[in-house]
């Protein structure tokens, strides 16, 4: 089973509390154990983990973290590091190389990465050659590399689980079940 983090980087509170929360609730969808936030937003961290309380699964966010040596330690510890930019080798092309990796740090962005993030990683994967969401970028890679359908994954503990179906909403509240 493949481990994947998330490290957002650039987060600005005052501007990027939706993309940021959404970076990581499409990467705890997708199937990323957790996020960690090189900035310093307590209310990102609340958001997204009342949602994996409600919905399920385990996932976490480290608040305010020091980009520069999480990834040196993931890195001591044996984790491949990849950023996801729209510079470096085309998402297409290193996905099967990606996907081999068991310990994965996915490394996002948001208006200015520092540069020294090309020299640490592992891959430096561009997801399209246009400027793009980093929500997007996390989702294609994600998809394209996972080792199961991301897209039917089961959420132990969920309080809430949605029933697929052709046309209509149906939610069950597994709390009421009990």
């Amino acid at each position: 089973m493949q481990r994947i983090v998330i490290l957002r980087l650039g987060h600005r509170p005052e501007r990027d509390k939706r993309i940021t929360t959404h970076v990581g609730l499409t990467a705890r969808a997708l199937g990323a154990e957790g996020m960690l936030l090189a900035s310093n937003d307590k209310g990102i961290k609340n958001a997204i983990e009342d949602v994996a309380e409600r919905w399920g699964g385990s996932f976490y966010v480290e608040n305010d973290v020091n980009w520069k040596s999480e990834i040196r330690k993931w890195k001591e510890q044996g984790g491949k590091v990849c950023h996801l930019s729209m510079y470096g080798i085309n998402l297409p092309d290193a996905a099967e190389e990606i996907k081999t990796c068991n310990e994965l740090m996915i490394v996002v962005g948001a208006e200015k990465v520092p540069p020294e993030i090309y020299d640490l990683a592992d891959w430096n994967v561009a997801v399209g050659n246009q400027p793009h969401s980093e929500v997007a970028a996390v989702a294609l890679t994600m998809d394209r590399i996972a080792q199961e359908e991301p897209l039917k994954r089961e959420f132990s503990n969920a309080e809430l689980t949605i029933v697929p179906m052709e046309c209509g909403k149906r939610v069950i509240d597994n709390k009421k079940k009990e």
